[in-house]
Formats: C-alpha cells, structure tokens, sequence
C-alpha cells in the first residue's frame, strides 16, 4: 500500500490563491498595516518627530475624551441609537422577508426585493438631500403639501430636537432594511417545505406555520446577526449622523454621536490623540462585547456560537 503523501497539484489550486490575492492585499492594507496608528492614542503626538519618536503620553488622550462634558450625551446617543436600530432593523426586516416569500409571483417577488434593496445603495449624500427635500423649511414637501393644505402651522424640522430620534430611526430603517431582509428570506427560503407540509396536515394556518416553524428556524440567524451587532454597538454610522441631520448645531444633543464628536474634535483641534483613543476605546468594547455574546452563545446554543 502506497504510504507516500500525495503532493497537492499546484496547477489545479494556483487559480484559486490568485482569486484571493485581491482580497488579501486589500485586508493587508486597509485593515493590518494601518494597525501601528494605535499608538497614537498613547503618545503626544508631534509632527516633526512622527509616530514612533514622539513621546509617549500615557492614558491622558482617554481622560481627555471622557472628562469632555459632552461624554455622557454622545455615549448614551451611540448606544441607545444602536439598540434601537437593531430592534426596529430587526422586526421590518423579518416582516418583509415573511411577506415577500409569501408572494407567488417570482416576477413580482423579484420586483420588490429590488425596491427594499434600492436605498441601501444610495450615499449618504444623496439621502441627506432626499430628507431635505421632505424637511425644508421653505420648499420641504411636508411643510408645503401636507401642513399647509390643512392649516397645520409649518415645522423648522432642523431647528426642533424632539423630532429627530424618530426622523434617524426611519431614514436608517428605510435605508438598511432591504440588506437585512435579504439575509432573513435567504434563511426563509433554506427551510425546508416538509415541515409546512406536515403543519398543514396537522390543520395549521399561515400565522401558527410563522409562529411554530419559521420564527424558530431564524433564530440561529437572528443570533448570529445580534452578535454581530452587539459588537457595533458603541460605533455609528458617520454619514447618517453627520450628512441627515445637516451638521445643525442646535441637534447636537440628540444627533451627535461618539463618531461625529471625534470628527469635529479632530477638524476643529486637530487633536489625533483623542480620535485615535476614541477609536481604540470602540474597538476594545466591541470586543469584549462579541467575546461576551458569544460565550453566552456557546453556554445556551452552541450551535449558534460564532466560534
């Protein structure tokens, strides 16, 4: 019997490591060597001396982001924004799924999984002007062709704050549901038919089918996707706190957020120590958080565990 271990036949996997290539540069890149900026959030940094010869500061560039009187506000913002982003983000987004896998026309089926997915590809940039178009003052179509007609006094919506947790919940909903409802009817359609099969059998509606078999089979995704989450949590998205809202100072205690706070420190006191510190801060409880989620994952259903 032949002992030797067969050689790997580099002609056939060659193809496959030159596929890759791209992706490995680009994580060797964007993602590995920009690595060393950490020490920046420990140094006092001085421009003629560079990185590695500046003198180091200790942990002050973290006193200096967490003594800011603003601290608590955009802590509370990031992370209360987050939650409910994932519980609004999560509910549409499995309605969406149960109702288009519900559709019999493919033809129309398709047509709707392309007009959910629609705005999860604009910029930022253009929906900040789509909002806009709705919320102006002057020309906005709620103050002009709704309040109006109807006599309802017309709302500054960029000056007034109590509007706004809503407003960026919607937008961030109505832009990022259509990826999220992609994935859940991805895992709808994995299912199994014999199950709704025997449940119809068995004298089951469509809502007792969702509620005993569908909602039960998602639950691993569900999981997978909160942890996910869970380790975003004290991050935000930039475009949508900064571009929405329109940089309007009087938001600031509703929309600002610890990303858009690091931006205006870091454009306006070009203080890199503080933005890079913020940045380790994220990371660092990002973490600890999918470390976390993930043991309790491991605990309770292994099978759910992202390693």
């Amino acid at each position: 019997m032949n002992t030797q271990k067969r050689r790997p036949k580099w002609g056939r996997i060659m193809p496959f490591y030159v596929m890759a290539l791209p992706g490995m540069i680009y994580l060797l890149v964007n993602n590995y060597i920009p690595l060393y900026g950490i020490l920046i959030a420990f140094k006092k940094l001085n421009y003629q001396k560079g990185i590695f010869g500046s003198d180091w500061n200790g942990l002050k560039n973290f006193e200096f982001l967490f003594a800011s009187s603003d601290a608590w506000t955009i802590t509370r913002n990031t992370v209360l924004y987050n939650l409910a982003f994932l519980i609004v983000g999560t509910v549409l987004a499995i309605t969406l799924a149960l109702l288009i896998n519900e559709m019999k026309n493919r033809l129309v089926s398709r047509f709707c999984q392309s007009l959910t997915l629609l705005p999860y590809l604009m910029s930022w940039v253009v929906v900040s002007y789509l909002v806009f178009a709705f919320l102006s003052s002057e020309s906005g179509l709620i103050n002009k062709s709704i309040m109006e007609p109807l006599g309802i006094p017309n709302i500054a919506w960029y000056q007034e704050k109590k509007y706004w947790p809503f407003i960026l919940i919607f937008v961030n909903s109505w832009k990022g549901v259509g990826y999220s409802m992609i994935i859940y009817l991805a895992a709808i359609v994995g299912i199994s038919q014999d199950y709704y099969e025997a449940a119809t059998l068995d004298g089951a509606n469509k809502w007792q089918q969702i509620c005993k078999i569908t909602l039960p089979m998602l639950t691993p995704t569900m999981l997978v996707i909160l942890a996910l989450s869970l380790g975003q949590m004290f991050r935000s998205d930039f475009g949508l706190f900064y571009q929405i809202p329109k940089n309007s100072g009087t938001l600031f205690s509703v929309t600002r957020t610890i990303d858009v706070y690091v931006y205006h420190a870091l454009m306006k006191n070009s203080n890199y120590g503080m933005s890079s510190a913020a940045s380790v801060y994220q990371s660092v409880v990002g973490f600890i958080l999918i470390l976390s989620t993930n043991f309790i994952l491991r605990k309770h259903r292994p099978e759910s565990a992202l390693f």
